[in-house]
């Protein structure tokens, strides 16, 4: 009866085997529906924004950066990879100890074990009968505890690399960082300028609408002559064609500042122009900018941990042709009434030695130094090409200091003729063309003010990311916004402080 029961357990378990097999085999590609991906997008859309605290009054600058740390997307995907990054490495640290195994498992044959014994002299088969030296059926345990040096080794190179790879994970965020705290404030200082031209362009286009009207009017009438009347409408509709691109220019600053800190992006922004506009760095040495680069840029640093890790796997690869040493204990049962002892303890100790890797060692080592010898010279070239691109990035920011206070000198020059042209048609001396021309210079003038000087700023945050400058926050997630803005101001003016430092010390006798 019992040799049924597992006759039949056997079929039944085979047949589901092959029926697991026909339903994998049978699997088809299953597409997304649009109302699957509506229902994921709707939930992506409210996990962007949650946790997001409201923006209540004016935005400041240190405020905006401050956001962007904290709730921009991208960022928060870099922490997200630093995190995976160290926990793989305190995960990997645990194969470095012994392995601890726990086995049970369960064997049965619809016959008996029959065994015959041979006369070890004369090579006859006993007369006595066969032997049965198992049951049909049995039930075996096992703990375990293996041990083996050559594993230690290798599971200790890779903690270290892991290490070096979290690291770099640490480094990619603060790249990151860099390039946010750039673009913020790029975004920032073009809203700015939105946010002051904004009521002019509109004013200026109320007026050269109202003045094309006039001029229609008055060619309709044949108060002017035809040519006169199309040559004056020309200039109008040129100024008006600038005043409208302006507008379409400004138009996306806002939507761009809200996507880097993570508002909504209908939303209206006001923000708060600082007093302060640029950071003064034209006055710290060169000499010391490549000393702050070389010593704190994330790409380099990356460099460094890249150089380490290629020197760690020439040691991994090495180890593995050394004799491996692995050591077991382990406590087994097993219900056999044929067996007389049922529990025993079991230990081995096994030396091993590929002799065939001895072959290929030459060549392992070969690999193994050019790995390191390449991941140095990557190093080598990656500090030199920092160097280069702190002399770059200073020149840019001089270059682009120089067309601001060129831009910032043509506005007052405008806006004093503005005035003046203002007055004039007040006293009926210019026509609306003329106050029409002059505001759209004067427009224009500003505009090219304010895109100086967010070009500016986006020098100078280069020329931060290459030294690599940024808010020092170990964890924003867990930091008040409120905090985080203080803790970016201070950022900031060590930034304004740090070049007017290093000219005060160069001074010094």
């Amino acid at each position: 009866m019992d040799q049924r029961h597992v006759h039949r357990a056997g079929i039944g378990l085979l047949l589901s085997s092959v029926l697991a097999i026909s339903g994998c085999a049978s699997l088809k590609p299953d597409p997304l529906t649009p109302a699957q991906i509506a229902q994921v997008s709707r939930a992506d859309r409210a996990k962007a924004y949650e946790g997001v605290e409201p923006l209540n009054g004016t935005l400041t600058l240190e405020a905006a950066i401050a956001r962007a740390i904290k709730y921009n997307l991208g960022q928060r995907t870099r922490q997200l990879e630093e995190t995976l990054a160290r926990n793989q490495l305190e995960a990997g640290q645990y194969d470095m100890l012994p392995k601890l195994m726990a086995s049970a498992g369960y064997r049965d044959r619809n016959n008996d074990l029959i065994t015959r014994s041979v006369d070890s002299v004369t090579g006859q088969p006993s007369l006595a009968n066969p032997y049965i030296s198992s049951e049909r059926s049995a039930v075996t345990t096992d703990l375990s505890f293996t041990w083996s040096l050559l594993d230690f080794g290798q599971s200790y190179y890779a903690s270290k690399q892991a290490a070096d790879r979290a690291l770099i994970a640490s480094e990619n965020r603060r790249r990151a960082l860099h390039n946010l705290v750039q673009d913020v404030r790029t975004a920032f200082w073009r809203t700015a300028g939105a946010q002051k031209l904004q009521g002019e362009v509109r004013s200026a286009l109320a007026a050269a609408e109202d003045a094309l009207g006039d001029s229609r009017k008055a060619e309709a009438e044949r108060l002017r002559s035809p040519l006169d009347s199309l040559r004056y409408q020309r200039q109008l509709l040129d100024n008006l064609r600038l005043l409208e691109a302006i507008e379409q220019e400004l138009s996306t600053s806002r939507v761009e500042l809200a996507a880097l800190i993570d508002l909504p992006l209908g939303q209206a922004l006001v923000v708060a122009e600082p007093a302060d506009q640029a950071a003064s760095w034209r006055d710290m040495p060169v000499e010391k900018m490549e000393e702050q680069a070389v010593a704190s840029n994330a790409e380099l640093r990356t460099s460094f941990y890249n150089a380490r890790i290629a020197s760690q796997e020439a040691r991994r690869s090495l180890l593995k042709n050394f004799p491996g040493l692995s050591f077991s204990y382990g406590a087994r049962h097993s219900n056999d009434d044929y067996l007389i002892h049922q529990r025993w303890n079991e230990a081995s100790l096994q030396l091993s030695f590929n002799l065939m890797g001895l072959v290929s060692l030459p060549a392992q080592m070969r690999a193994a130094d050019a790995g390191t010898a390449l991941a140095e010279q990557q190093r080598v070239a990656t500090q030199m090409a920092l160097l280069a691109q702190v002399h770059v990035a200073r020149l840019q920011y001089l270059g682009a200091l120089r067309q601001f206070e060129r831009a910032d000198s043509i506005y007052k020059v405008d806006s004093d003729i503005s005035q003046q042209i203002a007055r004039r048609e007040d006293a009926q001396t210019l026509t609306k063309l003329d106050r029409v021309a002059q505001q759209t210079t004067t427009i224009l003038s500003l505009l090219r003010r304010y895109q100086t000087l967010a070009q500016v700023h986006a020098a100078a945050g280069k020329l931060q990311a290459t030294l690599g400058l940024e808010p020092v926050v170990a964890q924003p997630r867990n930091v008040s916004l409120t905090e985080l803005t203080g803790i970016v101001a201070a950022a900031m003016r060590q930034w304004d402080d740090t070049p007017k430092q290093v000219a005060a010390t160069r001074e010094q006798p």
